[in-house]
């Protein structure tokens, strides 16, 4: 039964968070948004509301190990999974003058995040401290983004076929939003609370379950967007993907959920998780900030063998303090 509520929440999830993407893109092209605002900020949302309702639920239900690990596990596999897999596809073109800001805006709040959990538990004060950096985050985005668009005088296509598949109408639109928000909440729901269940009859910690099951489910929507992305040769847009999601996730979507309650920091987060996040966002900075032109099929296979010798320590039990 437990497997069913976790194939089940997981499915529910992700068509509950596109629907509700459609409906967030259709809603912000009807009120004459860029494709530029569109892109930086419903869709990096869409792609991270999966992680956002579940970590929630898991908090407010009394799991807070498998929304903090929810969260780190699915910072993990953006980097060194679905970019990987990105590489894979096609070699992705650097562009570092667009991207070396943003680069150091993750490792800015990679290095925050870290050091605020280093101290214990996340509250309210430090809550707070994560979401003025996001504020930064999104206002600094957005006013630098609209000053390059100005002196092009050209809108990014980045989100095109997203607008262009979006409701239209505001009949459609508001439609789209109750049916995908439904499906986030059943589904996060099923979600934890089978993953609750095979971390109970496997004695496993809860924390294991959001670093590697729910983890990767909730990262299924940065898998599509950044594989699509690389497909089509948009290798900004592929690595602005992650990036965003990234600070989104350990930055936007754990200061929010503090805030509505306090957040306990297992152990082998601190202990093992945390330093394999912190590994895999320096791995990437050289991409970003530094002088590589292109991240090519042997960088990805690297990456991807990282994480899988990751996720085997983690099935094999390296680290679990339960």
């Amino acid at each position: 039964m437990i497997y069913f509520m976790l194939i089940g929440g997981l499915s529910l999830l992700l068509i509950g968070a596109e629907i509700m993407l459609k409906g967030a893109i259709g809603l912000a092209d009807k009120f004459n948004l860029s494709k530029l605002v569109i892109g930086l900020t419903v869709v990096a949302f869409g792609t991270s509301a999966p992680e956002f309702v579940v970590s929630l639920n898991a908090v407010l239900s009394g799991s807070p190990g498998l929304a903090i690990g929810n969260l780190i596990g699915s910072n993990i596999a953006n980097i060194l999974l679905v970019l990987a897999i990105a590489g894979l596809i096609t070699p992705i073109i650097i562009q570092p003058r667009s991207l070396k800001e943003d680069g150091y805006l993750l490792l800015g709040g990679t290095v925050l995040f870290s050091v605020i959990i280093f101290f214990g538990d996340i509250t309210g004060f430090t809550a707070l401290i994560l979401i003025s950096y996001f504020v930064f985050f999104i206002s600094y985005s957005f006013f630098r983004e609209k000053g390059r668009v100005n002196t092009t005088k050209q809108q990014p296509n980045s989100v095109a076929d997203e607008i262009d598949s979006a409701p239209n109408s505001l009949v459609k639109i508001i439609l789209y939003l109750i049916i995908g928000f439904t499906g986030l909440i059943f589904g996060s729901d099923l979600l934890v609370t089978g993953g609750v269940g095979v971390a109970r009859v496997f004695g496993i910690s809860e924390a294991v379950i959001g670093l590697t099951i729910v983890a990767f489910g909730t990262s299924l929507p940065e898998l599509a967007a950044t594989a699509v992305a690389a497909y089509r040769k948009h290798s900004d847009v592929a690595l602005g993907n992650l990036v965003g999601s990234n600070i989104f996730n350990i930055i936007g979507i754990v200061g929010v959920v503090s805030l509505i309650s306090p957040m306990e920091v297992p152990e082998r987060i601190i202990e093992i998780d945390l330093w394999v996040m912190l590994a895999a966002t320096l791995i990437l900075m050289p991409f970003m900030i530094g002088n590589k032109k292109v991240f090519g099929r042997t960088g990805a296979s690297l990456f991807l063998l990282f994480y899988i010798f990751y996720i085997g320590a983690v099935g094999y039990g390296i680290g679990d303090f339960n």
